[in-house]
């Protein structure tokens, strides 16, 4: 909220003004430090009473887009005073922060106010999720929120990929929120960006971005003598590239999930295996008889492969009976406590079974059946519909480290939306990113040394490009405490502290004294000139 421009330039320069007045205002005896309130507060000067380096520290305090933590930075800077008697803490805010009324009763703090009651209107939300339903479907959560006293007409533009793909005009109420999903469709995914054409006080709010994973083709091998069921579930499904074969071939193409309809071969090939009603044993299992009157009677609902499906006492006949080497993942189980559709996880890839005959039961003609597929394609390729989150501003992110590095002397930085990059220690399996204290987006990379790009200029070859991010972390303000920049009348109203009380009397002593000499050899000069005196 500091940077908030309904004080001109902006709040900040404005508290850096009031605070200067307080140096000042300093005296010979008093000794003055400068605590940074931002994400995490910080000591940006330490105890001195030299206004030079004063001055210049307050000069290094800038603006950023985190939350601000005024209660941390008091008790940071009682710390410093200790127990010195008549010290006394200035907080130099606009006082939109968590218990500002309260931080008045202190006894030994001091209130510099730099703000007002101006309106404005912020995005609180903004965050977007893959569907679980539609291979390429993703949903846009959005919240926006009227902080101010009157009623206010702004419009809400959503685009991906500098396409704009929605657009709504909003009349908000006094200290009304918009809350919205918006259901869209996009197999490439991108950056989404929602903005606000709001001509209010503070830019940082007015627009937000999230990052929508791209979904990429799946192939498919179908291995069946001929079924309509498996091979529709399949086709419709958008992502999917579709091959069938009635056997299964020697060689089978990287990355493409099988699905062994009936057939089983004595030892399972490696990769990701799809088996519906397997007639056979294997190297993982060994093959019964049939199930009588299979019924569902128990299902994980804590998996990803059953998100959205409920299959409790349906009847699935036919089912075949599988005793597997080692436990699987049971995910469904009959009456018998026998697996209807379980899960194995091999290191050669991933394996899924269903037991059930689909050409004697009511499955495939349940809607429970085309999401089972599209649950499979997901738990096969990894994909997922859970939120790839963007971050509010001041928080942190747990980062894996990459494995490898593309040279001994690569760097791996963190690079905000602006400024420089910020160098990550290559220590360990994880470190902390952040805090995250600018709105965009922020990206991870390796930086290549600069001798590997001048030789490649030197030989004459265009410089590479910069290797592509390994990561990227979208940051909003999404914080309705930030956003509102009403400060609390009790604020406004409290008197100016003594503290800036900065005069003549506050120089030291030499200065009175030197004041006093020249005043005295003047009066002397007037009454020696107006022959008052000899």
């Amino acid at each position: 909220s500091m940077n908030a421009t309904d004080l001109a330039p902006s709040r900040l320069a404005v508290a850096r003004d009031r605070a200067r007045q307080v140096i000042a205002g300093l005296r010979a005896i008093d000794d003055m430090a400068i605590v940074a309130a931002g994400t995490q507060p910080h000591v940006v000067c330490g105890l001195t009473g030299h206004q030079r380096t004063l001055r210049e520290a307050l000069d290094q305090v800038n603006a950023t887009d985190g939350p601000t933590s005024v209660g941390a930075a008091v008790a940071l800077a009682r710390g410093l005073v200790g127990d010195a008697a008549n010290a006394r803490i200035v907080v130099v805010s606009d006082g939109c922060f968590p218990d500002s009324e309260e931080l008045l009763k202190a006894p030994d703090v001091d209130f510099l106010v730099t703000g007002s009651r101006v309106g404005n209107i912020g995005i609180t939300r903004f965050q977007v999720r893959r569907s679980l339903l539609d291979p390429v479907g993703f949903q846009i959560l959005t919240e926006i929120t009227n902080h101010s006293e009157e009623s206010a007409e702004c419009r809400l533009e959503l685009e991906l990929g500098n396409q704009v793909i929605d657009v709504v005009p909003l009349n908000l109420a006094p200290g009304q929120t918009f809350r919205k999903t918006f259901d869209q469709t996009s197999q490439s995914g991108g950056r989404l960006v929602a903005r606000l054409n709001s001509a209010d006080a503070l830019a940082a709010d007015n627009t937000a971005q999230a990052l929508l994973p791209g979904r990429e083709q799946i192939p498919v091998l179908l291995v069946s003598a001929g079924n309509l069921f498996l091979e529709k579930v399949f086709e419709a499904n958008s992502l999917v590239r579709l091959q069938v074969a009635t056997e299964l071939p020697e060689v089978i193409p990287q990355r493409t999930l099988v699905v062994l309809h009936r057939q089983v071969p004595e030892k399972l090939p490696p990769g990701s295996i799809f088996v519906v009603d397997p007639d056979g044993s294997c190297d993982l299992w060994k093959a019964g008889d049939e199930l009588e009157s299979a019924v569902a009677v128990k299902q994980d609902k804590g998996s990803l492969l059953l998100a959205n499906i409920r299959l409790d006492n349906v009847l699935l006949p036919a089912a075949r009976k599988l005793e597997f080497n080692s436990p699987p993942q049971v995910l469904v189980s009959a009456q018998t406590g026998d697996p209807l559709l379980a899960a194995v996880e091999r290191p050669e890839g991933k394996i899924l079974v269903l037991t059930t005959n689909l050409d004697q039961g009511d499955l495939p003609l349940r809607i429970a059946f085309p999401i089972l597929a599209a649950n499979a394609l997901g738990w096969f390729s990894g994909l997922t519909g859970d939120l790839q989150e963007a971050l509010p501003a001041g928080a942190t992110f747990t980062y894996t480290l990459p494995a490898n590095q593309p040279t001994d002397d690569a760097r791996l930085e963190l690079s905000p939306p602006h400024g420089p990059a910020r160098p990550i220690a290559l220590e360990g399996k994880e470190t902390t990113l952040g805090p995250f204290d600018q709105c965009g987006v922020w990206s991870v990379g390796w930086k290549l040394p600069e001798r590997v790009t001048g030789a490649q200029r030197r030989g004459g070859e265009a410089e590479p490009a910069a290797p592509a991010p390994l990561l990227e972390i979208a940051c909003n303000l999404s914080n309705p405490a930030e956003s509102d920049l009403r400060t609390p009348e009790a604020v406004l109203t409290h008197p100016a502290p003594r503290t800036l009380a900065a005069g003549i009397f506050t120089r030291p002593v030499w200065f009175l004294l030197l004041v006093l000499a020249l005043v005295l050899t003047a009066v002397e000069w007037f009454l020696y000139h107006r022959r008052w005196i000899s």
